[in-house]
């Protein structure tokens, strides 16, 4: 055992005395700093089979394996697999928005765990790199909430972090409200690959890690980027996965 983890656990119940351990989501009593009450846990939609053969899209408990969702079979994803932790609802997004705006980043380690649990079998050749932030963003909010998380599954896999793998080269807006072909040109090079890290990106397998997918523009454009730098295949992992006809 590390000294750090020995100093950690030694400090445990110091820290439970002063900051009593409490549920992030509804604050109720709990017996360590971690995880949620059993009613919180109980309220996450985690995500199941069948699914989609290339984005796991959840389908009805009766259908085949093997099948393609509709959007994948209109416009094949450019990812190999989106490994989700949970589905968007209204539980996670509680979480997301301590994490990520609340500034409770001590909630990293849970997260990662849940999206571990869906990840594909890896091996030392796999890169973990989080989808990157603005330097004025990153500025602001004082942490990269992605790269948090990518560091967290780079402890409990095989692959080996590299949080400056990609770089976000100008501000963009928010896409909230905008169609996909607005989102695209929005993203349009805003994304690349960082030249210094190039040469261990290409022919390797990668984990692009985010929170939150949405819509799919912003990994899209994490993916493209990947793919032209010469990444072997991009599974997206992220904590949750906004498909509201799934719930």
């Amino acid at each position: 055992m590390s000294t750090a983890k020995l100093i950690s656990e030694s400090l445990a119940p110091l820290v439970d005395a002063v900051y009593p351990p409490r549920c992030p989501i509804c604050g109720d009593g709990l017996a360590a700093q971690n995880g949620l009450c059993a009613g919180c846990w109980g309220e996450l939609a985690i995500p199941g089979v069948p699914a989609c053969s290339a984005c796991q899209r959840p389908f009805a408990a009766d259908a085949a394996s093997g099948l393609t969702c509709a959007p994948c079979q209109q416009a094949r994803p450019r990812h190999d697999g989106i490994a989700a932790g949970t589905l968007y609802n209204d539980t996670a997004r509680r979480l997301v928005l301590n994490f990520k705006h609340g500034r409770k980043i001590a909630l990293a380690p849970m997260l990662a765990g849940l999206i571990a649990a869906r990840l594909p079998p890896m091996d030392e050749s796999w890169l973990a790199i989080p989808v990157p932030l603005h330097r004025t963003r990153l500025w602001k909010r004082g942490y990269n909430q992605s790269a948090l998380l990518a560091t967290e599954l780079a402890k409990r896999t095989p692959a080996n972090l590299l949080v400056d793998g990609l770089l976000r080269t100008r501000a963009t807006p928010s896409l909230g409200g905008l169609g996909k072909r607005q989102r695209a040109r929005t993203l349009e090079g805003a994304i690349k690959v960082n030249p210094a890290r190039a040469d261990a990106i290409r022919g390797a397998p990668v984990l692009l890690v985010d929170d939150v997918l949405t819509s799919g523009a912003t990994s899209d454009a994490c993916v493209k980027a990947l793919k032209q730098s010469g990444a072997s295949r991009v599974v997206i992992g992220c904590f949750s996965r906004v498909l509201d006809e799934a719930l």
